[in-house]
């Protein structure tokens, strides 16, 4: 079978019995980076070495098969570096590869770096949504952002450090300055750290570098009626991206409520005034 393993997302005591007693009888190990494996093997004392197959996002399409066929008669343990394998890591071709085959996947589970981070947020965890790592080219970032406006349900982003400010900027202008949200960083490591505040108030702080991995947590937008005015620029940013205006009023449309018809009219309306 397939066994997916969730690792420690950085102290080591997070590592379960059943991740120990899976490493020390594993043959085949399919590992995001085989020297991070590696590492995990040392650290935990295990003296097992079991043969270790790369899997990351440039080799995985290629590599599925050969291991879905190798799990027809042993077990195939597979992991990322930290955390759960298939969550904004490599395995999820792996695991449809092997379903569409037939052959059983089960999971050992463990640290959650999403599941951390919205536990300790402060903000509401009855319904959320795991967007992970937001696109780096800001006018794509920008219309997702647009997008999730809406979202009733508290949102979960990864983030680099190189980037969190802007990320925050970004939000604060889609979202409003006052949306609650929180940067959870090193989460279970030494320099755990919690911030928590507004859009405007944490892209203050993250003004001056921030350090670590990281976690985003925003809360969601609420039952509330969006301004007008406020889904027209929505529409209008979609379109000045290269979007066709219709497109960007449906889309506008359907994150807050109002009507596509009159956003596609008011914004002919705005194109039209000197």
């Amino acid at each position: 079978m397939i066994i997916l393993a969730a690792t420690p997302i950085g102290n080591l005591g997070d590592a379960t019995t059943r991740l120990v007693t899976a490493l020390e009888q594993a043959t085949t190990i399919a590992a995001e980076d085989t020297r991070t494996t590696q590492r995990l093997l040392q650290a935990l004392g295990v003296t097992n070495r079991p043969r270790l197959i790369a899997l990351h996002d440039h080799n995985e399409k290629q590599r599925a098969d050969e291991l879905v066929e190798r799990a027809r008669t042993e077990d195939v343990l597979v992991l990322s570096d930290a955390g759960m394998p298939t969550v904004s890591d490599p395995g999820f071709g792996l695991v449809a590869a092997a379903a569409a085959a037939g052959v059983t996947v089960t999971v050992l589970p463990g640290p959650s770096a999403v599941l951390a981070a919205l536990a300790v947020s402060g903000l509401p965890t009855d319904r959320f949504a795991f967007e992970g790592f937001p696109p780096r080219k800001p006018g794509e970032r920008r219309r997702l952002f647009d997008q999730l406006a809406g979202e009733q349900r508290t949102l979960v982003f990864f983030e680099a450090p190189s980037r969190i400010a802007e990320v925050l900027r970004a939000m604060a202008d889609a979202f409003g300055g006052d949306r609650r949200a929180a940067v959870c960083r090193e989460l279970t490591k030494l320099h755990e750290e919690v911030a928590r505040g507004t859009l405007d108030e944490l892209a203050a702080w993250a003004a001056d570098g921030v350090r670590g991995e990281i976690v985003i947590v925003v809360d969601g937008a609420g039952a509330r009626e969006t301004d007008p005015a406020d889904a027209l620029a929505q529409v209008q940013r979609l379109v000045a991206d290269g979007i066709r205006l219709k497109d960007a009023a449906a889309e506008v449309a359907a994150a807050t409520g109002l009507s596509s018809r009159d956003l596609y009219q008011a914004a002919l309306a705005a194109r039209a005034r000197p």
